[in-house]
């Protein structure tokens, strides 16, 4: 009992700290100008203008259906691919499969960075880039990290959940989506999560890949916020930073629940 009630006020610490970046960037984004670099720490007048400029000045719905676009694509195309591929290694034996998965791994080892340039001396030659082509094709080649998760995942199923199924006279793929799919929300929401934040808050890809009307909400922020002289708006910035971010908190608090749901039902139904 002594060591569980030493443990909530080092977790009440660890979450007050925690939580302070978001609790500045809030309490900023309702500021005046003039107030960003003054001891005050909440503003006289909240000054709900700032999130009105911050959509204006972006032009906020534009950019953010460009972001939508290419986060939801790429991440529906490489969690499906991905869960596949996962699927395959974990549940079906073939020559090399152990190698390969070898291949797997050692890719995760290698930043992406590395790999780019020659992917964009591609593009470039085919023409894919201003397109969203290339994510498209990077979802196509499933992820190396989604990959490894849903093979983990897959493997500590039962196998009993799938003889039983092929014992009726299912096929792989029918085993794979009547009987694995449903009981693999955990690792399809992680995965979710993982893919959707990738290309949401990706800034470099999107700016080396794109032109200035088909990029993403991330790279049009850095640069939306000035004066008429050239002088950065720190708090319309950080109204911006706010509406920002909303999405991705939906989205984790929305995968959370399949998460908890996934982890209850898993290996009971099918």
């Amino acid at each position: 009992m002594r060591t569980h009630a030493l443990r909530y006020p080092a977790l009440i610490l660890a979450t007050a700290i925690f939580s302070l970046p978001t609790f500045w960037v809030l309490v900023t984004s309702m500021k005046k100008q003039s107030e960003f670099a003054g001891l005050r720490l909440f503003p006289e007048v909240p000054q709900w203008v700032n999130y009105q400029l911050a959509v204006t000045l972006a032009d906020f719905g534009r950019f953010a259906t460009n972001s939508l676009l290419l986060a939801t694509s790429y991440t529906v195309i490489v969690v499906v691919t991905s869960a596949l591929v996962g699927y395959g290694f974990a549940r079906h034996r073939g020559p090399l499969r152990d190698q390969l998965f070898i291949v797997v791994l050692a890719m995760m080892m290698v930043p992406n960075v590395v790999l780019f340039v020659p992917q964009f001396v591609v593009f470039a030659k085919l023409e894919l880039t201003n397109t969203y082509w290339p994510w498209i094709l990077w979802a196509l080649g499933a992820s190396p990290l989604l990959v490894f998760l849903f093979r983990q995942f897959f493997a500590s199923f039962p196998r009993e959940l799938g003889d039983a199924a092929e014992v009726d006279g299912a096929g792989p793929l029918r085993v794979f989506l009547q009987v694995f799919v449903p009981n693999a929300w955990p690792a399809f929401a992680a995965a979710l999560i993982f893919a959707y934040t990738w290309v949401w808050g990706d800034y470099l890809y999107p700016i080396l890949l794109l032109n200035d009307a088909n990029t993403t909400l991330a790279v049009k922020l850095s640069t939306a916020y000035a004066d008429p002289h050239g002088n950065p708006l720190q708090t319309v910035t950080m109204a911006g930073v706010v509406l920002y971010v909303l999405p991705l908190v939906i989205i984790f608090f929305l995968a959370q629940r399949f998460i908890i749901k996934g982890v209850v039902t898993t290996g009971l139904r099918g």
